[in-house]
C-alpha cells in the first residue's frame, strides 16, 4: 500500500468551507516509476493555427446546459476551439449572444474515438480565471448512453472555479455520491493556477484511484470511501471543456473579463506494464 495523504470526503457543493491539504504534503510522489507505464494515446495538439481538433481523436459536444444550468452554448467554431500552431489546443470562452444564450465556448470528448480501463490520464493546461468561469478535464463511463449518469460514474481530474485561483478539486461521481453528494478533495495551491502550465493527473487502477499535481498526490478514493456503488471498472473516455456560470460557480459578473481561454498543451494516457 501506498503511504499516501489522506482526506475525508466533501460534498461538491460545500466547498465554501471545503478540507485543504497545502503542497506539498509528502516528500516524495506516490508516482510508481515511469519505466512501468506505456503510453497508449496521446494528442500533442500540433495542428495548424486555428485548425480545429484532430476528429480522430476529438469530437464536439454542441448545446447548451449540460445539467448544472450553465450559461454557454458550446460550438464547433475555431473562435472557440482550435490549435494555435505553437503545439497547444485553445478553448476559448466569449461573451457574445448565440442561439439564445449569451457567451460561447466549447466542449470536446473521446467518446466513440478512445477509451480506456484504467491507466494514468494526464494533461497540461493552463487555466482561464474569473467569477463563474469553470474549465474541467474530467472523464466519463463509455457505457453513458446505455446506463445513464451518475451509474456511468464520473472522474473529475481537474476542475476549477475561477474564482478561487489557488484551489485545486478531483472529485468523483457515482449511484448514491452524485451532484452535491459527490466525493473528492481539494488542494491548495501556493499559487494562482491561472499564471503557467500545470500537469494534472490521475492514476486510476483496479481499486484505487489517486489524483496528482504536477507529480504530488494529493487525494486517493478507495471502494471503501465511497457511500455507494464502485463503478470505477469499465473504460471510460476523456473531456475537455470551458463552462460559464452554473450552479456550481454562480454567473460572471463585472469583474470577470472575455475572452478567457484554457490552453492545453497535451493530453497523454498510458497502461501499467
Amino acid at each position: 500500500m501506498y503511504d499516501f495523504p489522506r482526506l475525508r470526503p466533501f460534498g461538491r457543493l460545500l466547498l465554501a468551507a471545503p478540507l485543504i491539504l497545502v503542497l506539498p504534503a509528502c516528500s516524495e510522489s506516490l508516482a510508481p516509476d515511469n519505466a512501468e507505464w506505456t503510453l497508449t494515446w496521446s494528442d500533442e495538439f500540433d495542428g495548424a493555427a486555428g485548425a480545429l481538433p484532430d476528429p480522430s481523436n476529438w469530437v464536439f459536444d454542441i448545446g447548451t446546459d449540460w445539467g448544472n444550468q450553465q450559461l454557454e452554448w458550446t460550438t464547433d467554431r475555431p473562435e472557440n476551439v482550435s490549435t494555435d500552431g505553437n503545439g497547444n489546443l485553445v478553448i476559448t470562452a466569449r461573451e457574445e449572444s448565440f442561439n439564445g444564450q449569451p457567451y460561447t465556448s466549447a466542449r470536446i470528448t473521446t467518446k466513440d474515438r478512445f477509451e480506456q480501463r484504467f491507466g494514468r490520464f494526464e494533461a497540461r493546461i493552463k487555466l482561464p480565471s474569473g467569477q463563474g468561469l469553470w474549465p474541467a478535464f474530467w472523464m466519463l463511463g463509455a457505457d453513458f448512453d446505455e446506463v445513464g449518469w451518475p451509474q456511468t460514474g464520473e472522474i473529475d481530474i481537474m476542475e476549477f472555479r475561477g474564482q478561487n485561483p489557488t484551489e485545486l478539486l478531483g472529485t468523483v461521481h457515482g449511484p448514491g455520491y452524485s451532484a452535491g453528494a459527490a466525493i473528492g478533495g481539494a488542494a491548495e495551491i501556493p499559487s494562482r493556477l491561472d499564471d503557467d502550465f500545470h500537469v494534472y493527473r490521475v492514476d486510476w487502477e483496479e481499486d484505487r484511484i489517486v489524483w496528482y499535481f504536477d507529480e504530488q498526490a494529493y487525494f486517493v478514493i478507495e471502494p471503501d470511501d465511497l457511500p455507494g456503488e464502485w463503478v470505477f471498472d469499465d473504460a471510460f473516455f476523456m473531456i475537455l471543456n470551458v463552462a460559464v456560470g452554473g450552479t456550481f460557480v454562480g454567473s460572471p459578473n463585472a469583474s470577470t473579463t472575455f475572452p478567457q481561454t484554457m490552453v492545453v498543451d497535451y493530453v497523454r494516457v498510458y497502461e501499467r506494464n
